[in-house]
């Protein structure tokens, strides 16, 4: 869930969020919830749900007496996908896709491998959907079509590999590729080989042949990693 829509609090958090994973206040500074309360122009109350927010992503803490204090980057919650959005949004960004992306390499070459065992039917043919309109969208600069396509696809792997674990880093995969293409680091239209290769990896979960399956996936996150020594060196 995004902050979008959560009221005052969310509009706190989409400015102060972004500023503490920007580094703008670094680990160990001291933020009094009054002073940020007249400086949003909203209530303590609200102030506090923010900071709540933030305590959950382990982005701060509150100690009596001191304030909120900004925790160090080893413990901040790097998998919540609002943090990766905000990390994303800022100076961090190279970094962030770099360390997502092989994070990715790591995980779905074998999530595509179990897929390939333990896959139903339905999700057989979802993917096999989901790849269809990834190569209808691939052409004509239609970026947005193409990642709703693109997100889903991934997300079927994850999930269809059977492993719960794998699944909950649904939302890790769908942020990074959506940060991709709404920071614009990608090519005008997807390269040719990537959307075959999906097309591809689709196939071998179908037909069950797991080897392939982890074979053509990984061949898609080493291209991803060599898209960013292009667009995000």
């Amino acid at each position: 869930m995004t902050t979008r829509g959560r009221g005052l609090h969310g509009q706190v958090l989409e400015t102060l969020g972004p500023a503490i994973t920007a580094g703008d206040y670094p680990p160990g500074s001291v933020l009094r919830t009054d002073e940020l309360a007249q400086r949003f122009e909203v209530s303590r109350s609200v102030m506090r749900e923010a900071v709540r927010v933030l305590e959950s992503m382990y982005l701060v803490e509150s100690r009596r007496r001191v304030g909120v204090t900004v925790r160090p980057k080893s413990e901040w919650n790097v998998y919540d996908p609002q943090v990766i959005r905000w990390r994303l949004a800022g100076a961090d960004r190279p970094h962030q896709l770099r360390s997502l992306t092989v994070l990715r390499s790591a995980i779905e070459p074998v999530a595509a491998g179990l897929a390939a065992r333990h896959a139903s039917a339905e999700q057989c043919a979802e993917l096999t959907e989901c790849a269809l309109g990834m190569v209808a969208t691939s052409r004509g600069h239609q970026l947005a079509g193409y990642l709703v396509h693109d997100v889903a696809f991934h997300r079927v792997i994850l999930r269809a590999s059977g492993n719960e674990m794998f699944a909950r880093l649904g939302d890790v995969v769908a942020e990074v590729l959506s940060g991709r293409t709404h920071h614009e680091v990608m090519f005008e239209d997807p390269d040719p080989a990537a959307v075959t290769l999906h097309v591809q990896v689709a196939e071998a979960v179908r037909e069950g042949d797991a080897p392939r399956a982890e074979r053509l996936t990984r061949e898609i996150t080493v291209g991803a990693l060599q898209e960013l020594d292009v667009l995000a060196p």
